[in-house]
């Protein structure tokens, strides 16, 4: 199938094959024609497979196609919202490539930088806007934006705004909005708070689902590291010094930590650089586009500012600790093995991360291989993990930790309870 098969436009088709694109993706072929139908969509697709072009190729033959009854002052008909800036910044991309052809503008905002040159965007006249949601707000209240033209609404990484904290945010651009509008939702993973909010917000909306939601990257090579916290630096030094690194991007759970991680890299004469919250805006795209076009092949982020990271060579993926949300696990690893390339993860796991390593592997329904051949193996653990196969024999009692603590699988009852109190037994 072509994207002219779908029914697309001559201005986007024109605008697609200028950058090589002749077939849809999967969430593309299955979403684009729903969208066009002006149909709500709760969309599930794993990273990387093109959910961008999936809601903003409609939208904009929407809007083209319109645009005859729309004359005079741009009016804000198509908003966009996403959890961080460099995210923003990348969907405003998709909307100037795809679009080129077509007349309609688009421009971006998100906080971290002044708000002069975003209000004097906006002051010209806008078809779409990408926002964050915090910047979105504040320029409402200070009035220079208005969502009461908005006709096509799409909430982009839904699950990533929950865990956020963006949910009031969220709630409160929604009243603002008018009833009569098409809304979208897209997401890598569909967890049951999002599964809840679609329901309130979509009513009932067409589902496209091209990945199982606890399905993990196929094409990554997935292994883990046991290593105790203070050797988890060592050991990275190690793997990138004597394995073959092209580009790494690298977890941390904190800010503070990707800027440590960073300085006892460089101390390590590898030179690498971090990306979070706490940088500015200027230092953090400076740090992307030396990531992006290879002159830096380290990158060290949090969470969060890893939503906007895009890049198709990523080598390896290194969880140098191991996020305590399951599904965040799926987000990470999908940075590498995109498109047609294969990837390889490393994740560290040291004593305390253990029962977050056992949750992962029952989502993603597999045990991750461990590497036991490295000179900073702190312990070894036989994890059990319940896949979801029928049993064959009748199931073991539960591992009992012993008073020393190490018996048994790493941990029984009484230490699960303390990193997961809502679980029980």
């Amino acid at each position: 199938m072509t994207f002219k098969d779908l029914g697309i436009i001559e201005p986007i088709l024109r605008a697609l094959e200028a950058e090589g694109y002749a077939h849809p993706t999967p969430i593309q072929e299955q979403s684009i024609p729903i969208l066009l139908r002006r149909k709500d969509l709760l969309g599930c697709a794993q990273t990387g497979t093109g959910k961008t072009a999936a809601f903003a190729i409609p939208i904009l033959q929407h809007l083209f196609l319109n645009r005859n009854r729309n004359k005079g002052r741009r009016k804000i008909q198509a908003l966009v919202v996403t959890p961080t800036r460099e995210l923003a910044i990348q969907i405003g991309e998709g909307f100037s490539t795809y679009g080129k052809f077509t007349g309609i503008r688009n421009t971006v905002i998100y906080g971290g930088v002044k708000q002069g040159q975003q209000t004097d965007a906006l002051s010209r006249g806008v078809d779409v806007l990408v926002a964050t949601p915090g910047r979105l707000l504040d320029l409402i209240d200070q009035g220079y934006i208005t969502l009461k033209d908005v006709k096509f609404s799409v909430l982009d990484e839904a699950d990533h705004m929950l865990d956020m904290g963006f949910i009031h945010d969220i709630r409160k651009v929604i009243q603002k909005l008018p009833a009569e509008r098409q809304s979208l939702f897209f997401s890598a993973t569909m967890p049951p708070a999002i599964m809840d909010l679609s329901r309130k917000i979509l009513g009932n909306p067409e589902k496209v689902t091209i990945q199982p939601e606890q399905a993990t990257a196929e094409k990554v090579e997935q292994a883990v590291y046991f290593v105790s916290k203070r050797g988890k630096i060592k050991l990275l030094i190690h793997l990138l010094k004597k394995k073959p690194v092209s580009s790494a991007l690298i977890f941390s759970r904190t800010k503070h930590g990707a800027d440590k991680i960073v300085k006892m890299l460089r101390r390590a004469d590898i030179q690498a650089e971090a990306i979070h919250g706490n940088k500015s805006q200027g230092a953090r795209q400076r740090a992307l586009g030396n990531f992006k076009s290879g002159r830096s092949s380290i990158l060290v982020a949090t969470d969060i500012a890893a939503r906007g990271i895009d890049v198709e060579e990523i080598s390896h993926v290194i969880n140098y600790d191991l996020p305590n949300v399951s599904e965040t696990y799926i987000h990470r690893i999908g940075r590498t093995g995109r498109a047609q390339a294969s990837g390889i993860a490393w994740s560290f796991c040291n004593e305390e991360e253990k029962a977050y390593l056992r949750d992962i592997q029952k989502l993603i329904n597999q045990r991750i291989p461990v590497i036991a051949d490295h000179p900073y193996l702190d312990y070894e653990i036989d994890e059990p993990v319940q896949v979801k196969a029928k049993p064959t024999t009748k199931p073991r009692k539960p591992y009992q930790q012993s008073r020393s603590g190490n018996a048994g699988g790493g941990g029984g009852t009484k230490k699960r309870r303390q990193y997961y109190p809502r679980q029980r037994g």
